[in-house]
């Protein structure tokens, strides 16, 4: 039987339905988000959250022309069905198929990429200011999640918009979660304004209420609402009206016929709006209700689509993350001064695992990297050894708070970059391909990387040590599946491990490739070729004795990482090398100087050549290639 979500393959085939059809579309829309991330994966929680914001977006206002920006992003879903992208949503994620993000190139319904919070109000800004000086009509709108009202980059944009524009339409979708629940000043004021009594008993007391608080301009606003924007308010003392919105709501994000006709008065009006919508994620999947933070983003496999009921998970290798979390808390366990730090992401560092066990030591400061970063300089200068636990593609948020405010001042903060290398399915907004290059050249830092988790769990301890600012990258999944030691040990910091003596080569496997660099050196041993077998363990500073005598005896030098070949570890051992003035050669293995896509990890690996055949096809080549210049 055919559905009416069937006959939709653009917004203009939306807006051939009534009002009243679109609820239908809304549960159809569901069942096809819980069916495909059943298998893809994907972020489930928020998108059911979101279907009647966007479904009457979209029925109110014509994209491509008018503009939707989203903020993160990762609630496009409904957003892509309904742009010409139902047919594919099965290869949500997948090499070659849909993103999980907006991406310019894949829709010019995507009219801009994001995949970091906060972005969206300044990039609607933008846009707002662009069209009002080259003349356009189009309408411009951030939907932004209430998470991104804690980045201080949203607060820049709303600082800014009374002044550059007359019309901007502004969304605060309000589900009081970002990936946990939100946290700070920010998230109390909304649940403020949405528990205030008046607002319980809005529709009965409108028009009083608005001529108390607004005078006879308001009142003339109530009329309005009790013509039909039922539940909308203005309410001019908000935050939001110092900073030049004027403010509507909060109303209920799920009612479509009150969020067409809202929609349909915010298009008329010549001043920056903001509308509230209280929303509810995981709305019409009791589990995603139920377990909001682990159906936030969920992995292929988390539940069955059909019985609807969630899929037991195996026990199995714990994560970096996981990893991190229990090591740090061991180390809190017997040290006052340890403290962590996340920016919003508890869950994604394993940090919700540290916080019961230390809640007086764990601060989570929302969607702020780059404050984060500089309270962790603050907490340090008081004595306090602070792990600040942020992805690494997110650390780049930070990157002057970094410099200015820890390496310059040489502060023992301890920067734990989770998801460092390639985080697979969420694709180039995620990956984490760049840290090694952006924090090697800054002087006072250490930089290194475990081979597995109990080399992991002897850094931590390494960076509760040192008396200065200090990095680690791991790798986003499963760790290796060694047993930690029950005490951690101290590492001399830029000393190297040799894993395996040999002569004639000598690779080198940062971190997570060191399983890789054996796997060639096997391939290699039987070729007759005799390897050695380093793990750097450091990326700053290098080991330059040890990498000077093996240049002193290897034909070759092979590096193998994790990151872009751009300013990586390969970079590194090349800087050196040509230092001391070496000749031997030098093959590296990393990802290209391009955006990654997504995809899973053995794809992208074999794609981009960052395989051990791969490699070894490129030693041997350097091999015979120096066999036939000595000939």
């Amino acid at each position: 039987m055919a559905s009416l979500l069937d006959s939709i393959e653009s917004p203009a085939d939306l807006k051939r339905l009534s009002v009243e059809d679109l609820g239908v579309v809304a549960q159809e829309i569901r069942d096809l988000l819980i069916q495909t991330t059943a298998n893809t994966g994907g972020h489930l929680g928020p998108n059911l959250g979101i279907v009647e914001l966007t479904l009457a977006w979209h029925y109110v206002f014509d994209s491509p022309k008018d503009r939707l920006l989203m903020d993160v992003s990762h609630q496009c879903y409904v957003h892509k069905i309904l742009t010409g992208r139902r047919a594919r949503f099965d290869t949500l994620r997948q090499l070659d198929g849909l993103n999980g993000f907006m991406l310019r190139s894949e829709s010019p319904h995507d009219h801009f990429g994001a995949g970091h919070a906060g972005t969206a109000l300044s990039a609607a800004l933008g846009m707002a200011v662009g069209r009002d000086r080259t003349g356009g009509t189009e309408h411009i709108t951030a939907l932004c999640g209430d998470a991104a009202f804690t980045c201080g980059i949203t607060y820049e944009a709303m600082n800014n918009a009374a002044e550059s524009t007359k019309r901007l339409i502004v969304v605060l979708n309000d589900n009081e979660w970002s990936i946990d629940k939100n946290v700070g000043a920010i998230a109390h004021y909304l649940n403020k304004i949405v528990t205030n009594d008046t607002y319980a008993h809005l529709h009965a007391q409108a028009a009083r209420f608005l001529q108390r608080i607004g005078g006879q301009t308001a009142l003339k606003l109530a009329h309005k609402v009790e013509e039909g924007l039922k539940g909308l308010v203005a309410f001019p003392s908000t935050l939001f009206e110092e900073l030049g919105f004027t403010y509507y709501g909060p109303l209920d994000g799920h009612d479509i016929p009150n969020l067409v006709q809202t929609f349909r008065f915010l298009k008329e009006q010549d001043h920056p709006v903001l509308l509230h919508a209280l929303t509810k994620k995981g709305k019409g999947f009791d589990l995603a209700i139920e377990k909001a933070k682990k159906y936030h983003g969920i992995a292929p496999g988390t539940f069955d689509p059909v019985e609807m009921k969630e899929i037991e998970a195996k026990p199995g290798v714990p994560t970096y993350s996981q990893v991190f979390a229990d090591t740090l808390a061991r180390l809190a366990d017997k040290d006052s001064r340890v403290c962590a730090i996340t920016g919003a992401m508890p869950n994604g560092t394993g940090l919700d695992r540290f916080q019961p066990k230390h809640p007086d030591k764990y601060y989570d400061v929302g969607i702020a990297e780059e404050h984060a970063v500089i309270f962790a300089a603050g907490l340090a200068t008081q004595g306090l050894k602070p792990f600040c636990a942020i992805y690494s593609t997110f650390l780049q948020r930070a990157y002057d708070a970094i410099v200015h405010d820890v390496a310059l001042q040489n502060l023992p903060v301890v920067f734990c970059m989770d998801r460092g290398g390639l985080s697979p399915d969420d694709g180039p907004t995620h990956h984490g391909l760049f840290d090694i290059a952006y924090l090697r050249c800054v002087p006072n830092l250490v930089h290194m990387q475990p081979k597995d988790e109990d080399e992991f769990a002897d850094m931590l301890y390494t960076a509760l040590m040192h008396e200065g600012p200090i990095c680690v990258r791991y790798p986003r999944g499963a760790a290796a599946g060694v047993k930690i030691k029950a005490s951690p040990g101290r590492l001399e910091i830029g000393k190297a491990e040799v894993v395996r003596e040999g002569t004639r080569v000598a690779l080198w496997g940062l971190g997570n490739m060191l399983p890789m660099a054996m796997e060639v050196a096997d391939a290699l041993g039987k070729d007759g070729v005799s390897c050695s077998v380093i793990n750097p363990r450091f990326i700053k500073p290098l080991d330059e004795a040890l990498l000077r005598e093996c240049a002193g005896r290897a034909e070759l030098i092979v590096t193998l990482e994790d990151h872009v070949l751009s300013g990586g570890f390969g970079s590194a051992v090349l800087e050196a090398l040509s230092g001391f003035g070496a000749r031997v050669p030098v093959v590296r293995i990393g990802w290209p100087d391009q955006f990654v896509e997504h995809g899973n990890l053995p794809a992208l690996r074999a794609k981009h050549g960052l395989t051990a055949g791969a490699a070894l096809a490129k030693v041997r080549a350097a091999l015979a290639g120096r066999g036939e210049r000595a000939s």
